[in-house]
């Protein structure tokens, strides 16, 4: 019985031992695996150092062109106003070439009896508002010129357009 006791112990013994060499043989490659990814923490840790600084940087440049480009808009602004005045006053000029047009159009549809002398069309410009009421009124109501009244109107709108200017 004494040899089955040796025997077992010398047995455990090995056993204890390929078990210890098997783990020894375990943690050195957790230890190699451990150290490649503590290197690569740190060169990662790096990369990012580096790039922090690069995105600092770009952002500096960033803000200054963003402040450059507010600069240069606000110099831009009178530009910008004055072409929309432009396009305002050319608006205005389309219009009055369009009545102008128009009224040389009926001009010379009319018959020249009952075409308006210029001298009569600047005395009608030139009346007081009072003055164009009584004539208003006049035209409106007498007989003998019963067709006169659109005349009074386009005269009226005319006006008021130069009044609206």
């Amino acid at each position: 019985m004494s040899l089955i006791w040796q025997l077992s112990v010398a047995v455990i013994a090995l056993a204890f031992v390929a078990l210890v060499i098997f783990l020894i043989k375990t943690l050195k490659a957790a230890e190699n695996s451990l150290d490649k990814a503590s290197q690569t923490l740190q060169e990662v840790q790096k990369t990012i150092d580096e790039l922090t600084y690069e995105v600092k940087e770009v952002l500096r440049h960033a803000n200054g062109i963003t402040e450059d480009v507010q600069h240069k808009m606000k110099q831009i602004d009178p530009v910008i106003e004055t072409v929309k005045n432009v396009g305002e006053i050319l608006n205005e000029v389309t219009l009055s070439a369009k009545q102008v047009s128009t009224a040389l159009i009926e001009r010379f549809k009319t018959p020249p009896e009952a075409r308006v002398s210029t001298k009569d069309a600047a005395r009608a410009a030139l009346q007081t508002p009072s003055e164009k009421t009584v004539q208003s009124y006049e035209a409106t109501y007498s007989k003998k010129n019963s067709g006169n009244w659109v005349k009074w109107i386009d005269l009226a709108a005319g006006t008021w357009q130069k009044f609206r200017r």
